[in-house]
């Protein structure tokens, strides 16, 4: 399902979908890949005319599009109706169990986080930004 909408999101683009292009979207999508370079390793063993500024183009474009977070270690994130929903935030649990959480309800728990730990501000949550936490 996320092929497909991600081939939607990219053709919606005028981007043509192109034999490269769907190498490098299923080396993504099979696996966290942690850098480019690794994509394009993977990629060229697979079709050696991959240069390694397509692979660059490709991931900025999916970045672009909402379907990529380099955050994320390349790990496509993205959900048919991303935009109605406008997802924050995407929790994965030890036992691998996944929470997404819209934008609103994501700002909800950090200012109720934040009023619980005593920083209580009465303007409240602008932005948040985030990294990975092994907790």
């Amino acid at each position: 399902m996320e092929r497909e909408y991600i081939i939607q999101k990219l053709k919606e683009r005028g981007c043509r979908i192109t034999r490269q292009r769907l190498i490098l979207l299923d080396i993504i999508l099979e696996e966290e890949c942690s850098s480019c370079k690794e994509i394009y390793y993977r990629a060229s063993g697979i079709d050696n005319k991959i240069g390694a500024a397509t692979v660059y183009r490709m991931i900025n474009t999916l970045e672009e599009i909402g379907a990529l977070n380099r955050r994320n270690m390349y790990k496509i994130s993205c959900e048919e109706d991303i935009e109605k929903k406008k997802a924050a935030c995407t929790i994965q649990f030890k036992d691998n169990t996944v929470l997404k959480l819209s934008e609103q309800k994501w700002c909800q728990i950090i200012q109720s986080g934040l009023q619980a730990c005593g920083y209580t501000n009465k303007a409240g949550v602008k932005s948040v930004t985030a990294v990975s936490c092994n907790v």
